[in-house]
């Protein structure tokens, strides 16, 4: 029996190749839901604002309210809600689907109210 010196190294490097390889696809799918949650708390924050600047004129608690509801409804948590004037400031949290411990929420913050000087 004739054994070389590097037989099976090639086992070795191949499995090691697969290791990282799912490590990057690991992180590219982390990635991409933490995009997409970003996306989808900015969209209920922008939609919760317009809501609650448009039901401003029944009072400051119907605004907050009707932005909790939007929030609500687009899978999101109002964190604050603020009328400044004409002006709603809400801020929103929404889950990442697919997180790594101590990443498992995304933030956005809109403000919505008349078009001003």
């Amino acid at each position: 029996m004739n054994v070389r010196p590097d037989s099976g190294s090639a086992s070795v490097i191949g499995a090691f190749v697969i290791v990282v390889l799912l490590v990057i696809t690991a992180a590219l799918i982390h990635v991409g839901a933490a995009v997409g949650a970003r996306h989808r708390a900015q969209s209920a924050a922008d939609l919760a604002a317009l809501a609650g600047a448009a039901a401003l004129v029944s009072g400051v608690e119907a605004a907050c309210a009707a932005a909790d509801s939007v929030a609500a409804r687009n899978a999101a948590t109002v964190d604050t809600c603020t009328v400044e004037d004409w002006d709603v400031t809400v801020q929103v949290s929404t889950r990442v689907a697919i997180s790594i411990p101590g990443s498992s929420e995304a933030h956005a913050v809109a403000r919505a109210g008349p078009v001003g000087e």
